[in-house]
């Protein structure tokens, strides 16, 4: 362990990229100021601690996992992979073959 003395207002750097700074002593208390890069938790320690331990309860749990829902097969393209099976009636193409809508016909005015 590196033990360091230093002055309020003075710096620590750690890494060229954490900046430790001593912003003020009150009584037996040191106020630290810390500058670190987003990517880096900066923590007290109790609160590491409690961190660490309910990662470790967490991870012992015994839970099942989630299972993966399995995607459902599809059949390799036919030759006409961008069209549907005229089966499906969203699709299915109307031509002047095909037989008049089925349904009441309209009752004649007069």
């Amino acid at each position: 362990m590196l033990i360091l003395s230093r002055k309020v207002n003075e710096n620590i750097v750690i890494d060229g990229r954490i900046i430790v700074k001593i912003v003020r002593l009150d009584g037996e208390n040191v106020k630290l100021g810390i500058e670190a890069p987003p990517d880096v938790p900066v923590h007290r320690q109790e609160v590491y601690d409690e961190i660490q331990r309910s990662n470790r309860d967490a991870a012992s749990a015994g839970r099942v996992p989630v299972p993966r829902i399995a995607r459902p097969h599809r059949s390799p393209p036919t030759p006409d992979a961008g069209q549907r099976p005229p089966s499906d009636p969203s699709t299915a193409s109307v031509d002047s073959e095909s037989p008049a809508p089925v349904g009441p016909e309209p009752k004649s005015r007069g």
